[in-house]
């Protein structure tokens, strides 16, 4: 494994683990994920932003090395996503009015941009542009080049994060001896991964809901309409699980085993008893009921992004991410939303993933943003690794130039045991400088061997074969 070339390392910045994928791309350009690791914290990520340098850093250090050591690689550069609550889009409308009718221009177009590109957020960056329509008249057109007006309005989706963000995970990547190798927007590249090209044309909302956020991105026509990210997810619910007087692991597991998003039979509560820890128990109908009303409120705010693009949603809603896993999720979106449209949860691997054969993903594992993170990666991120085989020429690449007109000839190969004594030599050189018998010893003998070789290069090579 060692000798592969090319191979693509990623890692995503999670609330509940910190995890690292690595893979390499096949000539069909698909991607086959070689390794995958992860790193549990519960204190270094909030609300998906770092909240903790040194602890984040650790995390990294550790994930990157278990890939390598299982790969036997060394990874310099990684791919990280952006992601978390002050993550969200603004849109930019800039108007250009002309003195007469003008024929639109690629420079023109280009002037907008930039023009856009210069605005500033009160303690935001912008970390991407999407354009939308320009306006010419009463009509909405996506490329105007060419078309002749008076009057031209852009339209910008600009993605942007609170300030430092990304300053504190490159901070975070350069401790851990790393480089980035791209900055990646989450939410944008697990799109691109779930979402087929039908389904932004039509019309889709993707929900990823996580440990501490739920993620909503709105495509129709193509484009990125809106994205936004609200500091609710799986957590929560496991929270007021604790108000039960219930430790947060065994809280976790409840709202696993016996949790759901939507009572089913609200007219006949459940009043099986659920035995908990220290001999206590807690009904069916009461663990139920406080994970219901949590999720419709993580539901009715998702409602309220999507609601604006309901008529244009003919995909439907898409659901993926850890919390999406909770029971009767699609019919509590389908209740609390309102929505006619269609709502699905992702399951399998996404298009263009293949798995080595040492590599497994339990179902009830949610990777799909790590794997859309490693899907655009077009670097390598391995580095070369000096080892002593490398360093000791072989016999074959051996070649010692003689003095000028004369042709190169093969200088004799150096065993491992050579190689060990010549260290050990060059070692006891260093502790005594003024012994300079042993170089002029180790001379003549070189000039020793090049003078046999020449003058009989076949015989030299059996009485090495027969020292072997």
């Amino acid at each position: 494994m060692g000798a592969e070339k090319d191979i693509i390392v990623a890692v995503e910045l999670g609330s509940t683990a910190i995890r690292g994928i690595a893979g390499k791309r096949e000539p069909d350009g698909t991607m086959r994920v070689l390794a995958i690791s992860q790193e549990e914290t519960n204190d270094s990520i909030r609300k998906g932003l770092v909240d903790n340098i040194d602890k984040t850093t650790q995390a990294i250090s550790h994930v990157v090395k278990k890939i390598n050591d299982e790969l036997g690689i060394h990874t310099t550069r990684i791919y990280v996503g952006l992601s978390g609550q002050s993550l969200r889009t603004m849109e930019n409308k800039i108007p250009y009015q002309f003195a007469e009718k003008t024929i639109i221009t690629n420079d023109l177009i280009d002037q907008l941009k930039e023009i856009n590109n210069g605005v500033v957020y009160p303690q935001a960056k912008i970390h991407d542009v999407i354009p939308q329509e320009y306006k010419i008249g009463n009509r909405y057109v996506q490329d105007p080049v060419g078309m002749q007006c008076e009057h031209i309005e852009a339209r910008f989706i600009n993605v942007v994060a609170r300030a430092g963000v990304s300053d504190n995970i490159e901070r975070c990547v350069k401790n851990a001896g790393l480089e980035i190798a791209e900055l990646l927007i989450s939410p944008i590249c697990l799109a691109d991964s779930l979402l087929s090209a039908n389904e932004k044309r039509s019309g889709c909302a993707l929900v990823d809901m996580g440990a501490d956020t739920t993620t909503i991105s709105v495509y129709y026509s193509n484009i990125l309409r809106h994205l936004v990210v609200i500091p609710l997810g799986g957590n929560n619910v496991t929270t007021d699980i604790t108000t039960k007087s219930i430790e947060q692991g065994e809280a976790e597991q409840l709202k696993l085993k016996y949790g759901t998003a939507w009572h089913e039979n609200e007219d006949e509560p459940s009043k099986n008893k659920i035995q908990i820890s220290y001999d206590r128990s807690i009904t069916e109908d009461e663990l139920t009921n406080i994970t219901e009303a949590r999720y419709e409120e993580i539901i009715v705010n998702v409602g309220a992004h999507i609601k604006p693009y309901n008529d244009k949603l003919l995909s439907g809603i898409l659901l993926t991410g850890g919390a999406s896993k909770a029971k009767n999720l699609a019919k509590a979106v389908t209740e609390y939303t309102q929505t006619d449209k269609q709502v699905r949860i992702t399951k399998g691997l996404p298009l263009n993933i293949s798995l080595a054969h040492n590599v497994h993903i339990p179902e009830d594992n949610n990777m799909y943003t790590l794997m859309a993170l490693l899907l655009k990666g077009d670097q390598n991120c391995v580095g070369e690794t000096s080892t002593i085989a490398e360093a000791i020429p072989t016999a074959a690449e051996s070649v010692i130039e003689k003095p000028a007109g004369n042709e190169p000839v093969k200088e004799e190969p150096v065993t491992q045991e050579g190689a060990e004594g010549n260290a050990e030599e060059t070692g006891a050189k260093k502790d005594e400088p003024k012994n300079k018998g042993g170089m002029k010893k180790k001379i003549n003998n070189v000039f020793s061997v090049i003078k046999k070789m020449l003058t009989d290069p076949e015989e030299e090579e059996e009485e090495i074969t027969d020292e072997k």
